[in-house]
């Protein structure tokens, strides 16, 4: 279905257009909304191989090429790999001239992804009964805050409020402490993660009937999804699950400790085999016995003790020691990365997790993550950073897909509906 527009910029350079790379080669998405969840949909979809179509309106870009926090030579770099491997197009969806060549697109296209509240593709008369009169076969999928229905569906959503409410914070941090977030738009990136899941099923299920749907994703529901046995302990036993700091609380020992050398590691050696190297590793294999520490139940009983002997033999041994042994014996372990560790990772390199993408707007490669997860026949790959501008592949995609002619492009443009 898609067409072979070269790949701007140098990562792009090899053969091929959009959409020929990775297992979603073939598969065109148009990407409505801004900011995070639902763009980031489109940007793992994006990776896999999809022809993603970003629209903007005219003069309102997505506020996400300004977000971030640092700028380099002026510039933010979430957008360098937020908007990777997207085509970017410009379209006022509030002019009914839009509206009209929005549904002509989707008539060309396999997915809608959109993240504006509920009832906004109503107002613009791009409701999912349009676009299916449109395409029977489109699977438009709906990311907000609190999902399409419910007594909260037309509330603003944000990725902090749906981790506050889905009961995810509250596991976060230390007892009779504030709940701390993540340094990162967790409650987003689950969304996203979640659409993506959903648009891939209903693709199967639209290649087995050729029916389109819709997907309905939550950010609150995307992060409820995470709580393990929360819920049912709750329900049965009555139990409020209360935050446990560095730890989980049961699971023993799993935890950081400090090494001789001030580094924090992570070991987490709580199965009963695991824990039975770790003794040995320490030199104290009497524990794997030990009525208080012999099985999973038990070591969850004296938590605290078990902790304390593992930190106290770490608290003796310079962090290299400490991975490099439990390595070696097959114990679970791990240093606390910072960013430049992580980078600087071999394992990482090794994958192709840390991935140049090359900046048209600074005229050289920002480093990235790389494609999650690998494919033995198709990979995914990053083929070029987010497009430097707004509407930069208007010529291409209305005059591949639509056939639009430069003068009509102009005439748009004119109007303000591109």
């Amino acid at each position: 279905m898609t067409g072979t527009v070269p790949s701007p910029g140098r990562t792009g350079d090899r053969p091929g257009g959009p959409g020929e790379f990775g297992p979603l080669g073939g598969v065109r998405v148009i990407e409505l909304g801004s900011v995070v969840a639902g763009p980031f949909a489109g940007r793992l979809l994006a990776d896999l191989g999809a022809d993603v179509i970003k629209i903007e309106a005219p003069g309102r870009p997505d506020p996400l090429r300004l977000w971030g926090q640092e700028s380099y030579r002026g510039h933010k770099l979430w957008w360098t790999v937020h908007a990777r491997n997207k085509r970017c197009v410009t379209l006022d969806l509030r002019a009914e001239r839009a509206q009209r060549l929005l549904l002509d697109l989707v008539a060309t296209a396999d997915v809608v992804v959109e993240n504006f509240r509920p009832g906004t593709l109503e107002r613009w008369n791009v409701d999912y009964p349009r676009m299916r009169r449109a395409n029977p076969g489109i699977v438009l999928c709906r990311v907000s805050g609190f999902g399409q229905t419910g007594p909260y569906r037309h509330r603003a959503g944000y990725a902090s409020v749906a981790e506050a409410m889905s009961g995810l914070r509250t596991l976060n941090g230390f007892p009779g402490q504030a709940p701390p977030r993540m340094g990162i738009s967790l409650g987003d990136s689950l969304a996203g993660m979640f659409a993506v899941q959903g648009v891939l099923a209903a693709l199967l299920h639209r290649d087995r009937t050729g029916e389109g749907q819709v997907v309905d994703v939550a950010l609150t529901e995307s992060c409820l999804a995470l709580l393990e046995s929360v819920i049912p302990e709750f329900d049965r036993l009555g139990r409020i699950r209360e935050p446990g700091g560095t730890r989980l609380e049961g699971i023993a020992p799993s935890n950081l400790f400090r090494s001789r050398d001030g580094i924090w590691v992570v070991i987490a050696a709580n199965q009963d085999t695991l824990f039975t190297r770790l003794c040995e590793v320490m030199d104290r294999r009497e524990l794997a016995t030990d009525p208080r520490y012999r099985d999973h139940e038990a070591r969850a009983a004296n938590q605290d003790a078990i902790e304390a002997v593992v930190a106290e033999w770490a608290g003796r041994h310079d962090a290299d020691h400490i991975l490099r042994v439990l390595a070696e014996s097959g114990v679970a372990v791990g240093p606390v990365h910072t960013i430049d560790k992580v980078v600087d990772d071999p394992q990482f390199r090794a994958r192709g997790m840390l991935t140049p993408h090359f900046d048209e707007r600074l005229g050289e490669d920002v480093l990235g993550p790389g494609v999650v997860p690998k494919f033995s026949a198709t990979p995914g790959s990053v083929r070029w950073a987010g497009p430097p501008e707004p509407g930069t592949h208007n010529a291409d995609v209305y005059g591949e897909l639509l056939g639009l002619t430069v003068n009509d492009l102009e005439e748009l443009a004119d109007e303000g509906v591109i």
